[in-house]
């Protein structure tokens, strides 16, 4: 199922999605994801920075305040892997996740990808709608994980 969301709606209702970096407020991403998320709480703040810088990253803006972010990893010709995506609590159940993963799969710049890739705990739906399924061929797959947090003793 393609969904398609309505960008003037959004625009009316005070909404815009931006890739300029500029826009981004690095202390909105860093406490969500730090404070808030479930993957990388914990996360230093010059890891974050690094990974802002060596991703395309998509902000939520609400009357020029940020809301949401989402990044992704991609050499723009073969892969993309999308991470970090999330919108504030005071600003969801507005269908802003959608228009987000919508607006990225849709950018220029990532079309004609072989392979999409994320990973996610609790938003199987909202992806789905997308087009992504579960991973074919795990076995194919491997990782190396280390996590930020050191476990405690």
């Amino acid at each position: 199922m393609k969904v398609i969301m309505n960008d003037a709606a959004f625009h009316k209702k005070g909404y815009q999605i931006s890739t300029d970096r500029s826009l981004l407020d690095f202390e909105v991403i860093y406490q969500y994801l730090d404070k808030e998320s479930y993957w990388a709480q914990g996360i230093p703040r010059e890891r974050l920075q690094a990974a802002i810088t060596n991703s395309m990253c998509f902000g939520i803006y609400f009357e020029q305040q940020q809301v949401g972010f989402a990044r992704v990893i991609t050499d723009k010709a073969t892969f993309a892997y999308l991470a970090d995506v999330f919108v504030l609590e005071t600003h969801r159940k507005k269908g802003l996740s959608k228009w987000l993963v919508q607006t990225i799969v849709q950018h220029p710049d990532l079309q004609g990808l072989r392979r999409w890739s994320l990973a996610t705990a609790d938003a199987h739906g909202l992806y789905a709608q997308f087009g992504f399924t579960p991973i074919t061929k795990a076995d194919r797959w491997m990782e190396i994980f280390n996590p930020y947090l050191k476990p405690q003793n």
